[in-house]
């Protein structure tokens, strides 16, 4: 199963790749040597763009909820720049 594309591959090869997200998911596609798209399917777009909860909600859910981070602001005077 293939799951990234050269972009020349991918346009030739368009309803292969079509096929293959449906069935195994994103597919990657290349220009260059370099990540430059990825194809999903309509389900999972929508998934993404389903947009469930709100912000409190997703931090909430965060995997650094409870980390010790801090977010203490400091005051900013700036720097000398000489003119």
């Amino acid at each position: 199963m293939k799951t990234v594309w050269k972009l020349q591959d991918a346009k030739n090869r368009f309803s292969e790749v079509v096929e293959q997200a449906l069935r195994y998911g994103p597919q990657t596609i290349t220009r260059r040597g370099k990540p430059t798209a990825i194809l999903i399917s309509c389900d999972a777009f929508q998934d993404l763009a389903a947009g469930d909860g709100d912000l409190v909600d997703f931090f909430r859910q965060s995997p650094l909820k409870g980390a010790n981070i801090d977010l203490e602001r400091r005051p900013d005077f700036g720097r000398d720049v000489e003119l």
